[in-house]
């Protein structure tokens, strides 16, 4: 990166490097929980709970947390947030050294926890749009993408480690001592340019979320965009119900396999992350949003349903994932460009809502379907069945199952939205409906 170009982004790079190492420390945490609760109920529906609790905030707050996201001090928020957050893992962290943690801890402080993220994370958002000039947008988005990669293959391998040698108390030692460090720098070195939205302070809060949606029904690329990813989101999370339940009982699974799968989840993204930081923008950015989702439903969860070794999970992880950075990236510049600033937290936190609420309705659906639908069903079946010979004789085959229905109805949803979009065309120039006269 040139000198005058790192000047620029000097303060941003230095938010988004401490903000992704705290990110890597919550991240093994959340590793480690979804372990220790598995290997104490082997059930893929209470496991699954962990991330609803941390979800469902985002469906009942987020149009709110947007409206006081853009009246309050972004920098403020951010630092308040997470403050709390580490305070739920500090109160965990005391309930496991006194051998007194209960999965309903766990699901209470998760949801408060996931309060917290859907109060900072639009002021985020807006922060990041502040420090960043434009024409480095897509840049950024890809340092975002490379960060949230590297964590996602070092997640999995730190956490893994440290919950066999040291417990669930050592990895959450290691996300505390991560917090501090990006609290420091949020607090001591970051400035964040103050932005104050016109006239706030003679509107109500239920006001400004209102102005939030009726931009969105103004704007219908955006709008559209948000109810592909919440259909997305429904079966990606039935998605990450399954995998745990499926990989944890194969009999070439294990800690260690599920481990590898994520890192190669993590491996493949951040390929993509560089290939996005230092290609060139797209011709049509929403045809490339179509694209790469199309082709992550329709490879990586059918070769999870039929396949059964680590290697061919691992080979589906990174077809599902390559090009989800290039999705990320194109969505991240068309919503900062066509958004206004003064809308911006109003308008993410919209977003939040709309596509996000399906992830807990997902969540709990797999769980669901995996405990109660998809594995008494193959244990039910003769064994002789061609079913158990496409799927395996084993627990995890109903998983198996469930990643065969998740890749037919993923694919169709891309299909049928590769349509409804095709008539917008957003380049460097903006968005272009085609269609329109």
């Amino acid at each position: 990166m040139k000198k005058q170009n790192f000047k620029k982004l000097r303060p941003y790079l230095l938010l988004w490097s401490t903000q992704s190492l705290s990110s890597l420390g919550s991240g093994m945490t959340s590793y480690a929980l979804v372990l220790w609760l598995y290997m104490k109920t082997g059930s893929a529906l209470k496991t699954a709970l962990l991330s609803v609790c941390s979800y469902a905030p985002y469906v009942v707050m987020s149009i709110f947390a947007g409206a006081l996201s853009d009246r309050w001090d972004k920098k403020r928020t951010m630092l308040v947030c997470d403050l709390i957050a580490a305070m739920c893992t500090g109160i965990s962290f005391v309930l496991v050294k006194s051998s007194l943690l209960q999965p309903w801890h766990i699901y209470l402080l998760n949801s408060l926890n996931g309060l917290m993220n859907t109060i900072q994370q639009p002021a985020g958002e807006v922060a990041a749009t502040l420090l960043i000039p434009e024409e480095y947008y897509q840049k950024t988005s890809g340092l975002r993408s490379f960060s949230q990669s590297l964590n996602s293959i070092l997640t999995p391998v730190f956490a893994t480690a440290l919950f066999a040698f040291t417990g669930i108390g050592g990895v959450m030692t290691i996300d505390l001592l991560t917090f501090f460090i990006a609290f420091a720098a949020l607090l001591f070195f970051i400035k964040i340019p103050q932005y104050r939205l016109p006239q706030s302070g003679s509107e109500s809060i239920l006001a400004l979320a209102k102005a939030g949606l009726g931009w969105l029904r103004r704007n219908r690329l955006i709008l559209d965009l948000i109810l592909f990813l919440s259909c997305i989101n429904l079966v990606a999370s039935m998605y990450d119900s399954a995998l745990p339940a499926m990989i944890l009982s194969r009999r070439n699974g294990g800690e260690t396999a599920l481990g590898i799968v994520n890192a190669c989840v993590g491996a493949a993204s951040l390929a993509g992350s560089l290939l996005v930081t230092f290609s060139p923008p797209p011709k049509n950015r929403v045809r490339a949003i179509t694209l790469s989702l199309l082709i992550s439903m329709s490879t990586e969860n059918f070769m999870l349903a039929f396949g059964k070794t680590t290697l061919t999970w691992c080979i589906g992880a990174v077809m599902g994932w390559i090009f989800i950075p290039l999705m990320n990236a194109n969505m991240d510049v068309i919503f900062r460009r066509e958004i206004p600033v003064e809308m911006q937290g109003r308008v993410f936190s919209c977003r939040n809502t709309l596509q996000f609420f399906t992830i807990p309705i997902g969540l709990l659906t797999g769980g669901f379907l995996v405990d109660k639908v998809f594995e008494p069903f193959a244990a039910s079946l003769s064994e002789d069945n061609r079913l158990l010979d496409i799927f395996g004789a084993e627990k995890g085959s109903g998983a198996a199952m469930l990643f065969f229905v998740i890749g037919i109805v993923g694919t169709a949803i891309c299909l049928f939205f590769a349509a409804k979009l095709s008539r917008y065309n957003f380049s460097e120039n903006g968005a272009d409906d085609t269609n329109d006269t």
